[in-house]
């Protein structure tokens, strides 16, 4: 008897792993391997292809982003919802982003969300959504588009939170507690009204060595000889306070950030890699390695948008130092951004093949500590004849499974704790 329940275990445990129309075989699970994409909102690079209120079209092209996202082998996706102090959701702090509808305020058609449309639809087909934000800047289009703010945009109610800067663009400026605070507010904001997997933040901090907030020093940095160290601090206070915030709102929720790949040369600080490049460090005052030693961030993504060989930033190089960085610290996950767009768009020093890529991403599965990559961005990886191809195949053969997508997550995910239970019955 007991032999003939095994048996019968067995079966159902086949038919359920089985990919079936209802239940096609799941993208791997972030757990075991972060296989991510940026989705660019700024200039409209990804999404959407250019501004329209229309609803139709912003839920076709969402869908055409994740269909391709499954059917390439991808598991995650970082979706740009704040480019410019500006909003690809319902918020009541930033104003709707023109990238979205074209003109700064106006909402979408028929009260459309683009952000809850893309988590819901993400999550139906097996995909992680990450919602990523731009902490500081309010333009890119110089005084121009600083006149155009609508007057709701909160640098134009606290223009004394702001700082032009020497490219004639504005930032909001790092050293007030009331900009930490603004930040940490949307953040929230976002954590609490949408089913996010992570918040994220890429580079932009300090835009530059020359940031003229030497008034700002004067009134808050006392405790700091150097104005370095306190721009510093101001930016770890911010991931600190994100950090507390975030998890307040929801345990599981992942907070990340993306730093340029290295964090300091060797001949800055003894402590860095060795390599001779833009460090962030210095430049945009982003002490990573902080961030992991203290715990601040789940997850870190440096943008190592080099390849091997690279004569002032060798991509195996950084990957050994990242590695080692996060060697230790149970809680930070690494993963590598990796630079699609050098095989595409970038006007200088492009790849002419995908090779220089995917020998990296060969040389980090030697990495202990590294769990995944993610690419920049998703439109250079449709627009390189064969990269989509060669991305689906690489995580084809690394898996052995398909990335066909699954039409009801839910029911995946309860099949998949049968079929474990059922395991364990017949062992």
């Amino acid at each position: 008897m007991k032999r003939i329940f095994r048996m019968i275990a067995l079966a159902l445990v086949c038919t359920i792993c089985l990919p079936t129309a209802a239940f096609a075989t799941r993208t791997p699970s972030v757990k075991e391997e972060m296989r991510g994409v940026w989705v660019s909102s700024v200039y409209n690079l990804d999404y959407p292809a250019k501004p329209t209120t229309d609803s139709d079209i912003l839920k076709a092209e969402a869908d055409s982003i994740l269909d391709n996202c499954v059917k390439w082998g991808l598991n995650a996706v970082f979706l740009q919802v704040r480019p410019s102090s500006d909003a690809l959701y319902k918020s009541k702090l930033f104003p709707w982003s023109k990238y979205l509808t074209g003109r700064q305020g106006t909402a979408p058609e028929d009260g459309f969300d683009p952000l809850a449309y893309w988590v819901k639809a993400a999550h139906k087909r097996g995909l992680e959504l990450h919602a990523w934000i731009n902490p500081y800047r309010i333009t890119k289009g110089k005084q121009a588009e600083w006149d155009s703010l609508v007057s709701s945009h909160p640098a134009k109610q606290h223009p004394e939170w702001t700082i032009q800067y020497t490219d004639q663009n504005y930032y909001f400026n790092p050293g007030l507690p009331e900009v930490r605070d603004l930040v940490v507010q949307g953040a929230v904001e976002i954590a609490e009204n949408y089913d996010i997997d992570g918040l994220h933040m890429d580079d932009y901090f300090y835009p530059g060595k020359d940031f003229p907030d030497s008034a700002t020093y004067a009134q808050y940095g006392g405790n700091f000889s150097d104005i370095a160290d306190w721009r510093r601090d101001n930016v770890n206070q911010l991931v600190r306070e994100l950090d507390r915030a975030l998890h307040a709102v929801r345990r599981e929720i992942r907070f990340g950030i993306s730093p340029s790949g290295i964090w300091a040369n060797r001949s800055t600080d003894p402590r860095g890699s060795n390599t001779n490049g833009y460090e962030h460090y210095t430049a945009n005052y982003a002490d990573s390695l902080y961030w992991i030693e203290n715990g601040l961030v789940d997850y870190i993504i440096p943008q190592i948008y080099w390849e091997i060989g690279h004569a002032q930033a060798d991509f195996a190089t950084l990957a050994d130092w990242w590695n080692q960085a996060v060697q230790g610290t149970k809680d930070v996950k690494l993963y590598i951004g990796m630079g699609a767009y050098r095989c595409a768009d970038n006007p200088t020093g492009v790849w002419q093949t995908t090779d220089p890529l995917f020998a990296s991403m060969d040389y980090l599965k030697d990495k202990s500590n590294v769990g995944g990559s993610v690419f920049f961005r998703y439109g250079s990886i449709p627009a390189v004849q064969g990269m989509a191809d060669r991305l689906t195949a690489w995580y084809a053969a690394d898996t052995g499974t398909s990335s066909k997508p699954t039409e009801n997550g839910e029911a995946q995910r309860f099949s998949d704790i049968l079929a474990q239970l059922l395991l364990s019955m017949i062992q």
